[in-house]
């Protein structure tokens, strides 16, 4: 059989199937019944096709080689390796790579081989509805269908109505640092899966021409990582709830006493390594931090002393400043004046302001200078700099961003004025307002260029451009994996998920792809296609573009190439 003839809607629906039975024999604690479905969905042909498409064909990382060389491979050798892929407590040494970090340190990456990676997904499509049925309710990075805007909607819920003590924690080289005897002891799965992941992590490093022995830690970079690292840290929200409700803290007198507390009454918010603990008392957030560094050491790991700290998120201490930075946002509360207008009598004496992060927007914003100060012809420029705002903006639009876009744009035009000025110095003011400004639908000084084909305005994008619209948190209790695909697919409609144009694709295919029929599955790599090629007079309409996933807009293009 030919790789390019396989039916591929059968074969997902029989994968997601199996995954939502394991799901709810997890979420009923029938683990029998779990282990049987599990081993039946492991050494089924489906699950090993799939495996073999997600790592040759889907993934983005699908072009970086490992310790065998191999980057891609014919259909013919995707079917042979599906047929011989078995889990057999055997795993390669991985390839290190270092990558940038946002504090000009080195990532270390670790890169395994293709038949490798094709094994890591298979036992992630086995241990993920498994553990999705298990991971506790405030737990968001490296989840289907969770991004970073549900913690940070999830933290607005948490202080909207009263102002709190919080502690904003990190943990210290949480993927290099795991206890793996803690780790393998936590994965509550059989044997066979338990020894595949051991080998994995036991594997070595190559490093220089030279392996190196693993004694902790799990790679990033390998797929089952993320997961890993979630089930190593599962259990702590729990643990400080519990902890929490026969804290001892301190009456009147000096003398401790016992005051019982409702689970409700504190928040643990995590995503990935990083997590805030909320409380209105500070004794609390001071005993949980202990109590926390005490839960990290059973799996090998400790809190990162100078990105952890205490605070309040409404201005109690005239030396301190209130509120704290997470995931790109600042989150922090004021007071509202005496003499301001309220809407109602029982209107709050203060107001939670979510926006963006000061050191992000200078960040980005010395970025844009750079790509100004470095480029000399306009289409390069609009071409660099069109992605790089609109990328930025479509992170911050559902919290109180609009002044910090608008000062944005502000800047931007004044840096793109002084590029005009480098440019044509001996050019007139009236020359370069003719050339590079335009009117633009109701706004006037839109900087672009006509092109020369069609004389069609192509214009730099404004941040104001990007809409301010609420974001809706994904229910606590609901995974990918409960069957409900009406829920998830319109999910994907949520902005910032997705963009505009994006959002109306998605109505108007009724969240389905156009060429498989199938649902897109929150962790689906989709794509946009044009439907009549640009190479045949297509144009970038919107009513020329559809949305496919990954692997199927690979099939398309191969047919519009023949």
């Amino acid at each position: 059989m030919k790789w390019n003839k396989i039916k591929w809607k059968p074969i997902e629906q029989y994968i997601f199937k199996l995954q939502k039975r394991i799901y709810q024999a997890s979420k009923n604690n029938r683990k029998l019944e779990m282990f049987r479905l599990q081993k039946i969905l492991l050494s089924s042909q489906a699950a090993k096709l799939k495996a073999v498409r997600r790592v040759t064909q889907d993934n983005r990382g699908k072009k970086t080689a490992g310790v065998d060389g191999i980057k891609l491979i014919s259909p013919e050798k995707r079917y042979e390796l599906a047929n011989l892929l078995i889990l057999n407590g055997r795993a390669s040494p991985i390839k290190k790579v270092y990558i940038p970090k946002s504090n000009k340190k080195l990532r270390p990456l670790g890169i395994p081989t293709i038949e490798d990676r094709a094994k890591q997904f298979l036992v992630l499509m086995v241990l993920e509805p498994q553990w999705e049925a298990k991971f506790e309710p405030n737990s968001y990075g490296f989840r289907p269908g969770r991004s970073c805007h549900d913690a940070i909607e999830a933290i607005f819920i948490a202080i909207n109505q009263k102002p709190k003590f919080f502690l904003d924690a990190d943990i210290q080289g949480c993927f290099n640092e795991i206890n793996h005897d803690a780790l393998l002891s936590k994965l509550e799965t059989f044997p066979l899966i338990e020894k595949q992941i051991k080998s994995w992590l036991k594997a070595g490093v190559l490093e220089n021409d030279v392996t190196l022995p693993s004694e902790k830690g799990t790679p990033q970079g390998s797929l089952v990582s993320p997961l890993l690292m979630n089930i190593a840290l599962h259990g702590l929200e729990d643990a400080v709830i519990n902890f929490m409700k026969n804290l001892k803290t301190k009456g009147n007198d000096g003398k401790y006493i016992v005051k019982r507390r409702r689970a409700s009454s504190i928040n643990i918010i995590r995503y990935a390594d990083d997590f805030v603990i909320l409380h209105e008392h500070p004794l609390v957030i001071k005993e949980c931090k202990e109590f926390v560094q005490n839960f990290l050491s059973t799996v090998g790991l400790s809190l990162n002393e100078n990105k952890t700290h205490i605070g309040h998120t409404l201005n109690l201490f005239e030396d301190k400043s209130p509120g704290f930075d997470f995931l790109g946002f600042n989150i922090r509360q004021f007071k509202i004046g005496k003499y301001t207008i309220r809407k109602t009598k029982a209107a709050l004496p203060y107001r939670t302001l979510i926006r963006p992060s000061k050191n992000k927007v200078k960040k980005h914003y010395k970025s844009i200078k750079e790509i100004i100060k470095s480029v000399r012809k306009s289409e390069v420029l609009l071409m660099k700099l069109n992605p790089k705002i609109l990328g930025w903006a479509r992170y911050y639009p559902t919290v109180v961003s609009y002044k910090t876009f608008k000062w944005l744009d502000n800047l931007l035009f004044k840096a793109l004025l002084k590029w005009q000025y480098k440019k044509h110095p001996t050019r007139s003011r009236k020359w370069l307002n003719t050339v590079y400004y335009h009117t633009k639908e109701n706004r006037n000084w839109v900087f672009g260029i006509k092109s020369k084909d069609n004389n069609e305005l192509i214009s730099v994008k404004q941040y104001t451009d990007i809409p301010i619209e609420r974001f809706v948190k994904v229910k606590n209790d609901s995974s990918p994996y409960d069957g409900n695909t009406l829920y998830w697919s319109s999910r994907l409609n949520n902005p910032p998920i997705t963009s505009t144009n994006v959002a109306k694709l998605l109505k108007k295919q009724k969240g389905r792809c156009n060429i498989c029929k199938l649902p897109f599955f929150p962790t689906d790599i989709i794509e946009r296609d044009h439907i009549v090629p640009l190479s045949k007079k297509g144009n970038n309409k919107l009513n020329n573009i559809q949305l496919l996933h990954g692997h199927c807009h690979q099939s398309k293009t191969a047919i519009d190439l023949k």
